[in-house]
């Protein structure tokens, strides 16, 4: 699926669906999408707000769905299997898990997560929007103006940001595996 034929065709439906496709669907490069959408502003293929609309609305679409099946039936099978670690998940997601469904998105893998684990640990909608749909707003531009600005050299720029992304995860994860570690190492008392 090349997704500079498809803009290329469909235009802005294509950014709609791709997108929102791609909340649920992970093999599908979401920030490919963007970035081609950007230079295609660039070359007045396409106008920049109703890129930035339809690259919006898909993404608003496709966690939103995300969330919902993490929200119904994810959770009801988790609640019968292993509802004392359903409990901590859905703890740590009311301290932490709002500004990971707004970071998440800049991370390639951990966006098409976090909506379902914030349905599964059933926070309430309003607070998911909230945090869910502005960290799309912001993914959003930044990466159609990143195709914008970058122009011809997209691809290159494309190549060093997923590389940095992948860098910034592992050292996440890394990071929450020596905490869990450390508390679960502690004294209690």
């Amino acid at each position: 699926m090349n997704p500079e034929a498809l803009l290329a065709h469909y235009g802005y439906v294509a950014i709609f669906l791709f997108l929102a496709a791609g909340i649920v669907l992970p093999l599908i490069p979401d920030e490919t999408m963007l970035v081609i959408a950007g230079v295609f502003v660039q070359q007045s293929r396409l106008s920049y707000m109703p890129t930035v609309a339809a690259a919006f609305a898909g993404s608003m679409c496709g966690i939103t769905v995300s969330y919902m099946i993490g929200r119904s039936g994810v959770a009801h099978v988790l609640h019968r299997r292993a509802e004392a670690k359903l409990r901590r998940v859905h703890d740590w997601f009311e301290r932490f898990g709002r500004w990971t469904l707004f970071f998440g998105y800049f991370v390639v893998g951990v966006r098409h997560f976090t909506a379902l684990v914030a349905g599964t640990a059933e926070m309430r909608f309003p607070v998911f929007a909230a945090f869910a749909y502005t960290g799309a707003f912001f993914w959003v531009l930044t990466f159609v103006s990143l195709g914008y600005f970058a122009g011809g050299q997209w691809q290159h720029v494309e190549h060093l940001l997923h590389r940095g992304a992948l860098v910034v995860a592992v050292m996440v994860a890394l990071g929450g595996l020596l905490v869990w570690r450390w508390h679960r190492r502690r004294p209690k008392g």
